[in-house]
């Protein structure tokens, strides 16, 4: 038998020229944004103030199998893909399991996570149809970094809201974003209406992707030449973050190799949609006996307690109406490490996904999260986001079930990046100051009271 090596690398011929669109792929496809005066299904007018064109046609796009990716974009991919398919034989090793444990690395691109793959994209189509500014939110820091990047290689402006508990974490994100010449401004602000209110009602609030991104679309389309851009949730950077999962099927496919289980953490659904894309379509397919596993925060469980339902992307309940699972718009998370998971609500396609049954999805206490970060960290050398560390902790209980059953499982988890900004969250877990919050039915119920009541 091959041995496989410790990376398997991709040429940069092999790297995927065309982007998959899952959702074609779906008999019962997910169902459409909804205009939220209306209810009437979104249209590309109704979506052009807030977005650039080509996103547009990409969101509304679900019989397109492939869409070619633009040939600026792949001269641009080219700087850090195809990135590298690991298998992670030490901490195999480590866990005395028979189970080969593989993880797609995405944090060697200069923004230090897998959020470049769509934010170059974006960046491309707003410079092409002559904008001159974006705008957009971040909770971690991950998606805002890489945005950053995008646009001064691009030569735009960008105003960044950055979740408020998050900037107070990692204030070297900040710096970082306004290196690259980014505008970060800690959300909820006194610079919006939407800032304001949200401030009135609790000024002492830790902030969320849902205030921030409320902020973001309000100057977005108070502003002459601007555009708001989104990271995650929306089913076009699904599009854009597919290119992860082509390239590490192509990788699996030079040794033979088919995954019995796919593991990606899950905050609005970016990583974890693009990497099962290819992999979720040989399921649908028939072709494919995978396993996926959405792993999310204890303290944001969106898919494993939150409501099916139509909801607002946003706290100020502004943006499209999206079907999915959610904890209502409203939903404060509590300031946990793990800040690119604080969302309300997980994308439509991988909500429908969910509800036809062909995902597990999990939740996991902070610490819990940690130890299986750090024992990553001991191991393969890599000091994990705590965003992944969500999925390397599904990995290890799978590999640890795999000992215990005797079975050579092929496991595969998406490492989205590192974790070299998080060492607040770190040092709070060496120090064991850190805790585990899990909301109570009456937390989430104040949250479940901000869904709209739709009757369609």
């Amino acid at each position: 038998m091959t041995q496989i090596p410790y990376k398997i690398h991709l040429t940069e011929d092999e790297t995927p020229k065309q982007w998959l669109n899952l959702r074609a792929f779906m008999k019962n496809k997910p169902a459409p944004l909804l205009h939220p005066g209306t209810l009437k299904p979104a249209t590309a007018d109704d979506l052009k103030p807030v977005f650039c064109d080509e996103c547009i046609k990409q969101e509304l796009d679900d019989t397109s199998k492939y869409i070619d990716i633009p040939q600026g974009i792949l001269e641009f991919y080219k700087g850090y893909r195809p990135s590298a398919l690991v298998r992670a034989y030490f901490l195999e090793k480590a866990l005395d399991t028979p189970a080969e444990i593989y993880y797609k690395y995405e944090g060697t691109n200069t923004s230090g996570s897998h959020k470049l793959n769509s934010a170059i994209p974006q960046a491309y189509y707003a410079k092409k149809e002559g904008l001159t500014s974006l705008t957009t939110e971040t909770g971690a820091g991950q998606w805002g970094t890489a945005m950053s990047m995008a646009c001064a290689f691009y030569g735009l402006n960008l105003i960044v809201y950055m979740v408020k508990v998050s900037a107070q974490q990692k204030p070297y994100r900040k710096y970082l974003m306004e290196t690259y010449g980014a505008k970060v401004v800690p959300s909820p602000s006194d610079t919006t209406e939407t800032g304001r209110k949200i401030l009135e009602k609790d000024p002492n609030t830790s902030g969320s992707l849902g205030c921030a991104i409320s902020e973001a679309v309000e100057t977005a389309v108070k502003s002459d030449k601007c555009r708001y851009v989104l990271g995650s949730v929306l089913n076009h950077v699904l599009l854009h973050q597919s290119i992860i999962g082509l390239e590490t099927k192509l990788a699996f496919d030079k040794y033979g190799i088919s995954p019995d289980i796919i593991i990606g953490c899950a905050g609005g659904g970016s990583n974890l949609g693009g990497l099962i894309a290819p992999f979720m379509v040989d399921k649908l397919s028939g072709n494919s006996n995978a396993h996926f596993i959405a792993v999310e925060p204890a303290s944001c469980p969106s898919l494993t307690r939150g409501k099916f339902a139509y909801d607002f992307g946003d706290t100020a309940q502004t943006t499209p109406l999206i079907k999915m699972y959610t904890l209502g718009s409203g939903y404060i998370p509590s300031s946990n490490h793990a800040g690119g998971l604080r969302y309300h609500g997980m994308n439509s396609t991988l909500s429908q996904l969910y509800a036809d049954g062909f995902l597990e999805a999990r939740s996991v206490e902070q610490t819990k999260v940690f130890d299986a970060a750090v024992l990553f960290a001991k191991t393969e050398g890599i000091l994990p986001a705590p965003e992944s560390s969500h999925a390397i902790c599904a990995a290890v209980d799978e590999a640890k079930k795999a000992k215990l059953a005797g079975e050579k499982k092929k496991i595969l988890f998406g490492l989205t990046g590192t974790g070299y900004f998080d060492m607040t969250a770190y040092a709070q877990y060496n120090e064991k100051t850190m805790s585990d919050y899990i909301p109570s039915d009456e937390d989430l119920a104040r949250g479940f009271a901000t869904i709209p009541q739709i009757d369609l």
